[in-house]
């Protein structure tokens, strides 16, 4: 590592990435399928709650956070492309900005706004409801995924550069 301003942002962006892929992975495993075994009623003015009481600082904070560490880990990766570790950072870079980032701002924020225009209690709610929990869940592994890869690429690139 070339100083220990360039290992806090390795550092952090593998931490920020690590974090976002928590909450992913617990939607993907746990929540989304707590609410699709919820009667869609329920399911529905409970998933309409939570895509309200995301919108908080802390969850922005670590979602966009996380971003923001990953473009400046990817703008670093390329203005020194011949320090060790380089690749591995600009691939956690695009990892989390094309993988978790853009995917959520493309594929699930349109669905979470399509699900709040939804009335829970209307019978034509339910086809909806059931698509949305199946493809958004589907979705979600894509970003889990994509933001765990992107702190694993993180920390193989501060490995590489300790090892130098």
């Amino acid at each position: 590592m070339e100083n220990k301003v360039t290992f806090s942002l390795v550092l952090l962006s593998a931490l920020a990435a690590g974090l976002v892929a928590g909450v992913f992975y617990a939607f993907s495993t746990g929540v989304m399928r707590a609410l699709g075994a919820l009667p869609p009623k329920d399911g529905i003015a409970a998933m309409q709650q939570i895509n309200l009481a995301v919108i908080n600082p802390l969850f922005l904070g670590a979602f966009m956070g996380a971003a923001a560490l990953a473009l400046a880990s990817g703008v670093h990766s390329v203005t020194h492309w011949r320090q060790p570790g380089s690749g591995w950072l600009l691939a956690g870079a695009l990892a989390y900005l094309i993988g978790s980032f853009l995917w959520t701002v493309a594929f699930h924020i349109p669905r979470n706004d399509a699900l709040a225009a939804l009335d829970p209690s209307a019978p034509g709610s339910v086809q909806p409801w059931l698509d949305y929990v199946r493809v958004w869940t589907a979705g979600n592994h894509v970003r889990a995924a994509a933001a765990l890869v992107s702190s694993a690429c993180f920390i193989m690139a501060l490995a590489t550069r300790r090892a130098v």
